[in-house]
């Protein structure tokens, strides 16, 4: 079955009712923006724009299925599955964190966080996809060679790229689930026992590591800056404040299924969850972000909500579309390749199928696909898609209902 999602009044347990829509604010403003743009628009933010725009509409296409009963129908709109998608990313990382959670090591995992000084940011918007990617490497890397040194184990990590923070603005961080033990040199799984850290070894570890590197892409021509010469560039990197180079542990979490319910499922979302969306009001935006400079009595962060006009709030937004072939998710340690790990080592769970039927029914306690007069399950009739030729009529492989119909005809 091609993925798709039914329309209907949208309602999710876990975020309460979906008010706005970012398309419909796309619809109103994109063309006007575009004419004046505050930025120059990349080729990937015209297509990421794009494709929220035709998501789950008829230029997508439309799956009818009717009921043998009654001849009731449910129209099933496809969704475009760009990465930068509100719409179609819950849904791939709710498949996601299903799938990723029966191969993680049936042992604690600890959500670490991996941040670099704003200073760098310029540079790295110069260098996107070698400097962001270097971001993921090192990170990975200072905690390999950490849990290596300190316990003599392989352990298993799975690292998430964040270019921006709760306001939208352009900070990058890696989010990572850490698995709390490892493989020792006899194969065998050992857990680590304790929750100690050595934050300034880390901390220095990983800041030599990054700037190492940073210096060889220097020396080797690779890097796209204005300095005049490597002392300049490297003043600039010594000049860069210590205090910046934040790494976060947070407690371990006895089993996957409790890792991937806390970090997993917001790790690979897109940066704006419709969900936070509070006002559409002619040019102007709104939606809520945590204020983690301020906090209330229990110590959580306030509560806050920025509002934008359509020329601020479209470059900020597009500053986060992923890089064309970029991988935002990468896996390191034991998790790069585990053909060679028992099974065993492994979590146990129960394989559950996502797709795009169960996602609704989840949202609505309703399957899609029963007719709710008859209690029967509805049947695949045809698809219609529309374009600026028309409307067009057509059939999936080998579910020609008539054979002497046409697999592909126009309608309208």
């Amino acid at each position: 079955m091609c993925e798709c999602a039914i329309h209907t009044k949208e309602k999710h347990n876990w975020f309460g009712e979906k008010k706005y829509r970012l398309a419909n604010f796309f619809d109103l403003w994109w063309d006007i923006y575009c004419e004046s743009p505050k930025h120059f628009i990349h080729p990937e933010q015209y297509k990421a724009v794009q494709a929220i725009r035709s998501c789950r509409t008829a230029a997508l296409g439309v799956d009818i299925y009717t009921c043998p009963e009654c001849g009731e129908t449910t129209e099933v709109y496809h969704n475009c599955k760009n990465r930068f998608c509100p719409t179609c990313s819950w849904g791939d990382t709710v498949r996601w964190a299903e799938k990723i959670k029966r191969n993680m090591l049936n042992i604690p995992h600890r959500h670490v966080i991996f941040t670099i000084p704003h200073q760098l940011n310029w540079l790295i918007k110069r260098n996107e996809f070698i400097l962001l990617s270097m971001h993921m490497q090192a990170s990975a890397e200072t905690l390999k060679d950490w849990m290596e040194y300190k316990y003599d184990i392989r352990p298993g990590i799975i690292s998430v790229l964040h270019t921006y923070g709760e306001k939208k603005e352009y900070h990058t961080h890696i989010h990572m689930i850490l698995s709390w033990g490892g493989i020792n040199k006899n194969g065998s799984l050992q857990r680590i026992k304790g929750k100690h850290i050595s934050y300034d070894f880390i901390k220095n570890k990983f800041r030599g590591i990054y700037e190492r590197r940073l210096i060889d892409l220097f020396d080797s021509g690779l890097l796209d800056h204005n300095f005049k010469d490597l002392p300049q560039f490297k003043r600039f990197i010594t000049g860069i404040n210590e205090k910046h180079w934040n790494i976060r542990f947070e407690d371990p979490m006895d089993t996957p299924t409790a890792v991937i319910r806390y970090i997993g499922r917001y790790s690979k979302r897109a940066c704006l969850s419709e969900y936070k969306i509070t006002q559409m009001e002619g040019e102007i935006i709104a939606f809520k972000y945590k204020d983690n400079k301020n906090k209330d009595f229990n110590g959580r962060p306030i509560e806050k909500e920025l509002v934008l006009n359509y020329r601020d709030f479209f470059p900020l937004l597009l500053q986060h579309v992923p890089l064309p072939r970029f991988r935002l998710v990468r896996y390191y340690g034991i998790y790069s390749n585990r053909g060679h790990i028992p099974r065993e080592y492994f979590s146990e769970i129960e394989d559950t199928p996502i797709n795009w039927q169960s996602l609704q029914q989840s949202e609505t306690g309703q399957d899609p696909l029963v007719c709710q007069k008859c209690n029967v399950i509805k049947t695949y009739s045809h698809s219609i898609a529309q374009s600026n030729n028309g409307t067009y009529k057509y059939f999936r492989l080998g579910l020609i209902p008539d054979p002497h119909a046409t697999f592909f005809q126009k309608v309208a």
